[in-house]
C-alpha cells in the first residue's frame, strides 16, 4: 500500500470519528502524495473528501470550492461516475445553503448519469435526496412519487424505508396506480 493510500485510510477513520480538522489535514497530505505519485484522479478524490469535511463543519462555501475543483478534474478526465458522485455531494451542500435550484440541478445531473451508467443504488439514493427536498418544500405528491422511484432502485431498504414503501404500495392500491417520477 502506498503512503497516499495509507493517509487516505487514516483520513477516513478520522472523518468517521468526527475528528474533522485532523481528517482535513490528513486528506490534504494524501492529496499531495497522490499528486506526487502522478495520480490526479485520486488527488481529486481527496478534494472531494476535504469538501465533505468542510460540509460537516458547516463551511459550505469551502465545501463547494473543493468539490467544484474535483468535479472539473473528473470531467476533464472523462470520469462520469466520479463526476456524478461529486455532483450528488454538491447537491447536499447547495441544499444546506438553501439554494434549492442548484441543489436540484446537481441532483438531477447526478441521477441522470447514474441511470445512464446503470448504477441503480446510487441512482436510487440520489432520487431519495431529491424526494426529501420535495417533501420539505411541501410538494408531498411529487416527493412521494420521487421517493417511490428511488426506493424501487434499492435492493436493501432500511426498516423505515420498508414501511414507507409498504404505505406507498397501499396508497397505490387505493388510488389505482403509481406515482410519477420527476
Amino acid at each position: 500500500m502506498s503512503t497516499a493510500q495509507e493517509l487516505q485510510e487514516q483520513g477516513v477513520k478520522l472523518f468517521r470519528r468526527r475528528e474533522y480538522e485532523e481528517a482535513a489535514r490528513i486528506f490534504r497530505q494524501a492529496q499531495e502524495a497522490y499528486l506526487a505519485d502522478g495520480q490526479p484522479d485520486m488527488a481529486a478524490e481527496m478534494q472531494t473528501n476535504l469538501g465533505l469535511v468542510h460540509r460537516s463543519l458547516g463551511e459550505n462555501q469551502q465545501a463547494l470550492d473543493e468539490m467544484q475543483a474535483a468535479l472539473r478534474i473528473f470531467q476533464e478526465r472523462d470520469d462520469p461516475l466520479r463526476a456524478a458522485k461529486v455532483l450528488g455531494n454538491m447537491g447536499g451542500v447547495y441544499a444546506a445553503l438553501g439554494d434549492r435550484e442548484q441543489a436540484y440541478n446537481c441532483y438531477r445531473q447526478a441521477a441522470d448519469i447514474f441511470a445512464e451508467l446503470g448504477e441503480k443504488k446510487l441512482h436510487g439514493e440520489t432520487l431519495l435526496a431529491m424526494a426529501d427536498m420535495q417533501v420539505r418544500e411541501g410538494k408531498l405528491g411529487r416527493g412521494a412519487a420521487t421517493y417511490e422511484a428511488g426506493l424501487g432502485e434499492l435492493d436493501q431498504l432500511s426498516p423505515s424505508q420498508k414501511v414507507l414503501k409498504g404505505l406507498i404500495q397501499f396508497r397505490n392500491k387505493l388510488t389505482g396506480g403509481g406515482g410519477t417520477t420527476t
